[in-house]
């Protein structure tokens, strides 16, 4: 693409974010709306005609709606009008959670076969554009393509406050994500005050947030929140792995008899205590099983209790009741012989990604190889696992893009489809993949300004970044080696690779048997060079994200030594001046899980200035790479970088 098509191109996509209609700009979009470009006017205000079945969680919700846009509520029944109503049937609609919403010259109407639905409308309507009183007409028929969409939290490792957790369960309402999976249970912490045995969440018997857990009121309020925002909360006690704060207090291993009876106990007591819930997850995995009737006789017990379980696949020997959360391992469809029900989670740990690779990830996902719900697989979890130790909550919202991959999975677990197999890159740009990602990238931009402005969001666009990638070129193990493209980046004679678009190019995942990069059959001991030109209407200095080898937040990953962007000898220049790594907090620092990070991702740190100049500026990002094997397990070799404006 030459420079003015470029250019003009970045306007047209600044100029259509800030342009985009109430139907263009809703997440996740409707399966079916259909628009007139016509408007309603709401500025005489509305009377409101509410079924008597309407729960009033739902009508407080509609009432807030309508006072955030100033629109008076009328007790006559003059003017527009929006009613809710349940009916027992619904044209395009079979879900207790679809609905159907009609603006029209009349007024507002939405139709569903249950309150879940209502409240899902209602969450549709809220972001609609109300502006000076005016709102589309529109009419949607709607409902998820998994009717199990779920989110996971891993508090047990790194505490958050019920003020943070609110707020992330306001964003899973808000979006139509409908389970809380609540991980309390660790290695590190017991996070739930148990009265039988207090002593258990007693600050000596945690490594970490020493002290700090959940009282019962609090554990009650969570359930009553989510209940009243139709999220399903899903506690996971797990056994018998991740149980060494359960060992430490009570100075037994789970599996023997007496952890046996100590666990049952705490079971019992936590059914006793929390009566409305029915369903919990048994965990089940990373732990050496050395008795093989744990599982099967605690599954037997928690049943007993009322329970319906959920459990870690692979993990310990499950019961055929069950349900299974897959997570390891490659795309794979679901035998629909086995007889067993399942849950996907696999290459869905927001943790191990990427912030821009999240969203490009989620956006194209397809679980389990499916389209949409079957008998055998209901649905998915999203996971955020911050393994590693944080120095304050909010760090894991900046490490890993929680917000952006959990609106992006939202819409594509509510609208089903994907892509088979797993992608970390973006498609070509002449694509319709491509333009139904832009197209998305749009709608999530709107929102990261319209609705999380005071909220961390780590997502720039990236659909405006364009790529040269060429090579490669043999540095026969030197990774320091120079090539003459350094000397002449934008010489016509070299040989383009790829083209390639995205502020986050991987061109070879850690994960390479499963994921793949957009270097095909890449070699050893090769260097890539990676050529774009940005625009700037003035000679100034602006903010840029910049990085390298992004770290995994589960794993203990070294810090780069100092003066260096990785242990890759990766590079950066603009216009001919190589832009120097950041002075790191914690050069070369042996990493270690209760190390936090600081500065190590371009997330969580200070954008790097770049000075540039008037018109078209050069970028040159040069990528060597020696073995594929890393260093150790903790610091895979991710061949990859990041770099783009930070707005």
């Amino acid at each position: 693409m030459n420079r003015i098509a470029h250019f003009f191109l970045l306007l047209i996509n600044l100029f259509s974010v800030s342009n985009l209609s109430s139907q263009e700009a809703l997440i996740p979009m409707p399966q079916d709306i259909q628009g007139s470009g016509n408007k309603l006017d709401l500025s005489k205000g509305m009377h409101l005609e509410i079924d008597k079945s309407i729960r009033k969680n739902e009508v407080n919700l509609l009432r807030d709606i309508l006072e955030g846009h100033s629109i008076n509520i009328q007790k006559d029944k003059r003017g527009p009008a929006i009613s809710l109503k349940i009916v027992s049937s619904l044209n395009g609609v079979d879900s207790e959670e679809g609905y159907g919403l009609k603006i029209d010259a009349k007024g507002i109407h939405i139709q569903a076969l249950a309150s879940k639905g209502i409240f899902y409308a209602l969450q549709t309507l809220r972001q609609m554009d109300f502006h000076e009183k005016q709102v589309a007409l529109v009419n949607i028929r709607d409902q998820p393509a998994y009717s199990f969409r779920g989110f996971l939290l891993d508090v047990g490792r790194n505490y958050q406050s019920l003020s943070m957790l609110k707020e992330q369960i306001d964003v899973m309402a808000k979006y139509k994500l409908n389970v809380l999976h609540f991980h309390f249970t660790e290695d590190v912490a017991w996070r739930l005050e148990s009265k039988k045995y207090p002593g258990l969440t007693a600050a000596e018997n945690m490594t970490r947030w020493a002290g700090e857990h959940y009282s019962v009121a609090e554990f009650q309020e969570l359930i009553d929140y989510c209940r009243d925002r139709h999220i399903l909360f899903l506690p996971e006690i797990d056994m018998p792995g991740h149980s060494a704060a359960f060992e430490r207090f009570f100075k037994v291993n789970m599996q023997s008899e007496e952890g046996i009876g100590h666990i049952k106990e705490l079971l019992k007591e936590f059914s006793e205590t929390y009566p409305t819930l029915k369903h919990l997850h048994i965990g089940g995995d990373e732990v050496k099983i050395s008795n093989k009737q744990f599982m099967p006789e605690i599954t037997k017990y928690v049943e007993s209790l009322g329970f319906k379980t959920y459990g870690w696949d692979p993990g310990s020997n499950l019961e055929s009741t069950t349900v299974r959360q897959m997570w390891m391992g490659g795309p794979k469809s679901i035998d629909p012989n086995a007889g067993l029900q399942y849950l996907d989670s696999k290459h869905l740990y927001i943790n191990h990604m990427d912030p821009l690779e999240t969203v490009t990830t989620l956006f194209f996902r397809r679980f389990a190889e499916q389209e949409k719900e079957s008998e055998r697989l209901s649905g998915a979890i999203l996971c955020s696992w911050p393994d590693r130790a944080v120095e304050k909550p909010e760090d894991m919202f900046l490490q890993s893009a929680v917000y952006p991959g959990m609106i992006t999975f939202a819409e594509r677990i509510w609208r089903g489809g994907g892509e088979s197999g797993w992608r970390a890159s973006l498609p070509g740009r002449e694509t319709e993949a491509f333009h139904e990602f832009a197209a998305f990238e749009k709608r999530i931009l709107l929102h990261k300004t319209k609705y999380f402005a005071d909220l961390p969001f780590p997502y720039q666009r990236q659909t405006e970044m364009f790529w040269d990638l060429i090579g490669p070129y043999d540095n026969a193990g030197d990774l320091t080696k120079e090539f003459l493209i350094e000397k002449d980046p934008f010489g016509d004679h070299y040989h383009v690779y790829k083209n390639q678009v995205g502020g986050t190019i991987i061109l070879r995942h850690w994960w390479a048997d499963i994921i793949p990069g957009v270097i095909e059959s890449p070699k050893q001991n090769s260097t890539f060079y990676a050529r774009s030109r940005i625009w700037s209407d003035k000679t100034e200095e602006k903010p840029f994200w910049i990085g390298f080898a992004n770290l995994s937040r589960s794993y203990a990953s070294d810090s780069p030594a100092q003066g260096a962007w990785d242990e890759l000898h990766s590079q950066v220049f603009v216009n001919g001046q190589k832009i120097p790594a950041p002075k790191w907090k914690h050069p070369g620092q042996k990493g270690g899980l209760e190390l936090p990070l600081s500065d190590e991702g371009y997330s969580f740190r200070e954008p790097t200035k770049v000075q540039l100049k008037e018109g078209w500026n050069d970028i040159l990002i040069k990528l060597p790479v020696g073995d594929f094997k890393g260093k150790d397990w903790q610091n895979p070799t991710k061949w990859m970088f990041t770099f783009i404006p930070y707005h």
